[in-house]
């Protein structure tokens, strides 16, 4: 179980985006904390296949959150104590339209928080709402990023996006007091990443013996396993009580993207000689920064996520049964 698990015992949780990457996670967390989980999923026969083979069990509800108001509607139907918000729109190069990225990233965030507003709780003491933030939202924020340093300078499309869901549920669950979180993801990684992203091309390249063509990778990121990001989650939820936290969650370490290929390579035994570095273009919109601030994480939790990068890619092998 997980160590927040006891707060979760019985209580009804909605997972919206259930069947994504983080959504699985978040699932299959809160099945061995004992909740009564409902995912929300737009393909019930497809997220039933995903979540099974995540260990994630529970109800299985089809929702369409680009229709609005589909999910102010299910939460009166279903009286969630607490809801997980891991959909969102933009992270694949290929999305996007930006009617959905304000639509996904933005209304239903707001829709979500009005929904809550005046819903019962029972005898639920955490956070109403705990949403998916983006690392993006800060953009191009020189020094270490910390939530309540200066004003975040989105630069795309869906860094600015998210960062607006991220100030509605702030407005709304301020002006209604209810407790809620925003947690600010950062590079996460682990078993049900997209196939086109770093780890998975390794594990490819592993199986196959090719070469793998990479950035240079100088690139410096807060990698940040996907069960630990989960795990995180769940712990702000049942530890905060404030309305309109914003919490960054991840290591507070940075390692170059040329590092982490080269330490999850010496799990999967690569040689270092098939990692071409420098042959693949580094894509314009590609965050940089600085180190990312962990305090408040810790302080709310006393908590913060320790999978090393050669642990996580060992996880990640034994999960999917190798490489």
């Amino acid at each position: 179980m997980s160590p927040a698990g006891d707060a979760y015992q019985g209580s009804r949780v909605l997972v919206l985006g259930a069947s994504g990457f983080i959504g699985r996670w978040i699932v299959r967390t809160l099945t061995q904390a004992g909740a009564e989980v409902i995912a929300g999923v737009r393909d019930p026969e497809t997220a039933a296949g995903i979540l099974g083979r995540w260990g994630a069990h529970g109800g299985i509800v089809t929702v369409d959150l680009a229709r609005a108001g589909a999910v102010g509607s299910l939460i009166r139907t279903i009286e969630p104590a607490i809801v997980f918000n891991a959909a969102g729109y933009g992270v694949d190069r290929n999305e996007r339209d930006h009617e959905l990225l304000r639509r996904l990233n933005h209304d239903l965030v707001a829709e979500i928080a009005s929904g809550l507003r005046d819903r019962p709780r029972g005898r639920w003491a955490g956070a109403r709402l705990v949403h998916c933030g983006s690392a993006l939202e800060y953009g191009t924020l020189d020094g270490d990023l910390a939530e309540e340093g200066p004003a975040p300078q989105p630069t795309d499309p869906y860094g600015q996006s998210k960062l607006a869901g991220t100030v509605a549920l702030r407005r709304i669950a301020v002006e209604a007091g209810m407790p809620s979180v925003t947690a600010r993801l950062f590079t996460v990684y682990g078993p049900g990443e997209h196939p086109t992203r770093l780890l998975p091309t390794l594990l490819r390249a592993a199986a196959t013996g090719a070469p793998v063509p990479l950035t240079t990778g100088a690139q410096m990121r807060d990698f940040t396993f996907v069960e630990d990001v989960a795990e995180g989650l769940l712990r702000l939820g049942a530890a905060v009580g404030t309305p309109g936290e914003v919490v960054n969650l991840a290591t507070g370490k940075l390692l170059s993207v040329r590092d982490f290929a080269r330490q999850a390579a010496h799990v999967l035994l690569i040689p270092e000689a098939r990692l071409q570095f420098g042959l693949a273009g580094t894509h314009i919109a590609e965050m940089q920064h600085k180190p990312v601030t962990v305090a408040k994480l810790q302080h709310l939790t006393g908590w913060y996520p320790s999978v090393s990068v050669e642990n996580g890619v060992r996880r990640t092998i034994a999960f999917q049964g190798g490489p």
